[in-house]
């Protein structure tokens, strides 16, 4: 069986770059706005997926990941959510101002189409966090109240497997 490449996973209100953890090369690149949506999996909380669709052949393709542990998928799944809605709140403002240079290049010169809303999920547990801390000797979810004190980031990058 082929061993699966490491890679370092670069998130931004732009997009989505897999870069290989080894020579730093960017193997693929996606725009936030051709990304339908963001899940982890109900049963492995640290493998999670996102669909893209490839403009110039029209096809949709699921690109699945395993993170090193569960936090961390979550905190990219969680780095996904937020980099919708600013690049939705971005999309917005340009709609509402005209265009700004401060806009990412994404944005500008595109033809007047309807703004969909951010599309993403997240699992939230069904335990209380309080009463399950761990699975499988893994923590599988960030404290509570840790999520009000993280500020919106709207550039992620990790390595995964």
């Amino acid at each position: 069986m082929k061993k699966v490449p490491t890679i370092v996973l670069s998130v931004s209100y732009k997009g989505v770059k897999f870069i290989d953890a080894t020579n730093k090369n960017i193997i693929a690149e996606h725009e936030i706005r051709n990304i339908s949506c963001a899940a982890q999996d109900p049963e492995d909380l640290s493998t999670f997926a996102y669909i893209t669709k490839d403009l110039k052949t029209n096809h949709h393709y699921c690109h699945v990941f395993t993170a090193f542990d569960v936090n961390l998928a979550y905190e990219i799944i969680l780095t996904l959510g937020q980099a919708f809605e600013v690049a939705y709140q971005l999309a917005l403002q340009a709609r509402k101002g005209g265009h700004s240079s401060t806009l990412p290049e994404s944005f500008e010169n595109k033809p007047s189409k309807p703004i969909p809303k951010p599309r993403v999920s997240i699992r939230k547990s069904v335990i209380d966090p309080s009463e399950q801390k761990t699975l499988a000797n893994l923590p599988w979810i960030v404290e509570p109240g840790q999520e009000a004190k993280r500020g919106i980031n709207t550039k992620y990058e990790t390595t995964i497997f």
